[in-house]
């Protein structure tokens, strides 16, 4: 029964997250000409969803494609993590910069740096909504 509340926790923060994505990315800068044409445009939902499917399919395989004894230590998973953390502001990156009408330049980058974080934290909710249902990796990073 707790490990379904977690799961079900874990996809609400997420759900959540994904519903008012300009409120977290705003924390930082939400008053410049950057912040007011990824909003107007809707690009703070696109690179939620890139976030969120980036930290918890980092996570899923993680825990059930790998799920291996010889991978299941917490510096392992810190490295799944670490992974996550630069694929999805990587990914956010390429196609902000293909669409956005101006060259934003450190803007750009300074939004990546917190999609980063974004994503650790989407990782980290990912891990402890799903880890577990792991045969062998549901102790890692924090033994129950």
């Amino acid at each position: 029964m707790k490990n379904s509340i977690l799961l079900l926790g874990g996809v609400l923060l997420t759900l959540v997250f994904m519903l008012w994505p300009a409120s977290v990315f705003e924390l930082v800068d939400n008053r410049s000409e950057f912040a007011n044409e990824m909003y107007n445009e809707n690009f703070y939902l696109i690179v939620a969803i890139v976030s969120a499917g980036v930290a918890w399919g980092a996570s899923a395989l993680f825990y059930y494609v790998i799920n291996s004894v010889s991978f299941s230590r917490w510096y392992h998973w810190l490295i799944t993590l670490l992974v996550a953390a630069t694929v999805a502001p990587i990914v956010s990156y390429i196609y902000l910069s293909g669409v956005l009408s101006t060259d934003y330049g450190s803007n750009l980058l300074g939004f990546c740096v917190l999609d980063s974080v974004v994503t650790m934290a989407l990782f980290v909710i990912a891990s402890f909504a799903m880890r577990w249902w792991s045969s062998n990796c549901r102790h890692t990073p924090i033994p129950e």
